[in-house]
């Protein structure tokens, strides 16, 4: 089998990785991202002696994921400072003379969980990550969703708890849905962060509230086959039981599906890569550019 290179390029780490076609990660380290020359200085050195036949990049967003466009392969508008206009694929090609493929690191993911994971063998998925920020990735009929760039879904309005001061922290929107449930939200809220709250705490609940909203605006509009829900803030597994009721009570059987009744625990799951999501999704974009080259 070709040997892959795969990055997962995050806002907050870097990961890195070698793998196979099959979605076999052989080998992976992880670092800080910091600012772009010294991240880029130590993706350059991980895969210097590694001979990959392809490279497929993942990255955190917004991104300009359409091949043609001027800014192709640019991270584009995050706030994350010093990333924002940075050609990070123009980066990587200066150093890789092999296809190299390029997406969202969520849309990635949701392509690896279609092609290996708990979407295998489907024809829709949606990933949603919940963590430092919120993003999601779909792919329907087989294919990632682009129009005139990329989805941004962690950024949908959603109708505030009735019990919720928090004014928001997202830059662009303030009280978007990564405003007011990413990771940052629940740690300004409630004092301390997320993976330091008790599992029965009234965060959970208000947490269920705005992710239970979100799922329904993207089952009305998306309709995916399955939903796989990844990222820090998910590892609390407390969550899952909540979303599940509090999704069923929003639809109130309007979309009339065992998926959504009572096979629904089976339906809104987390990564079955687990946290090789990402890796294995960024070796899924190398998959394709190396059949596209």
């Amino acid at each position: 089998m070709r040997v892959l290179g795969a990055i997962e390029a995050g806002g907050t780490k870097f990961v890195c990785g070698i793998g196979y076609e099959d979605g076999t990660v052989t080998d992976r380290v992880s670092f800080p991202t910091t600012t772009p020359e010294e991240t880029m200085g130590l993706v350059l050195d991980y895969f210097s002696d590694k001979k990959v036949e392809a490279l497929g990049i993942g990255s955190f967003g917004p991104i300009d994921p359409i091949p043609g466009s001027p800014t192709y392969g640019h991270i584009t508008t995050t706030p994350k400072p010093h990333w924002g206009g940075y050609n990070l694929v123009g980066a990587a090609a200066r150093h890789f003379n092999v296809p190299i493929g390029f997406d969202t690191d969520v849309n990635g993911a949701a392509l690896g969980e279609y092609t290996w994971g708990a979407a295998q063998g489907l024809d829709s998925c949606l990933y949603i990550t919940v963590g430092t920020g919120i993003g999601a990735g779909a792919v329907v009929g087989g294919q990632l969703i682009h129009g005139l760039s990329h989805p941004e879904m962690g950024h949908i309005l959603v109708p505030r708890h009735p019990e919720d001061t928090y004014s928001g922290f997202c830059p662009y929107h303030r009280d978007c849905l990564e405003g007011l449930a990413a990771g940052p939200a629940i740690g300004s809220r409630w004092g301390k962060p997320a993976g330091e709250l008790d599992a029965d705490h009234p965060a959970w609940a208000m947490e269920a509230h705005y992710l239970a909203h979100a799922l329904m605006n993207y089952v009305l509009i998306l309709s995916p086959q399955k939903i796989v829900m990844g990222g820090g803030v998910m590892k609390q597994s407390q969550l899952f039981p909540l979303i599940h009721a509090k999704l069923q009570e929003l639809l109130s059987g309007y979309v009339q599906h065992p998926a959504l009744n009572q096979e629904i625990g089976s339906y809104i799951v987390p990564p079955e890569l687990g946290d090789n999501a990402g890796l294995a999704g960024a070796l899924s974009l190398a998959k394709l550019a190396l059949a596209g080259a």
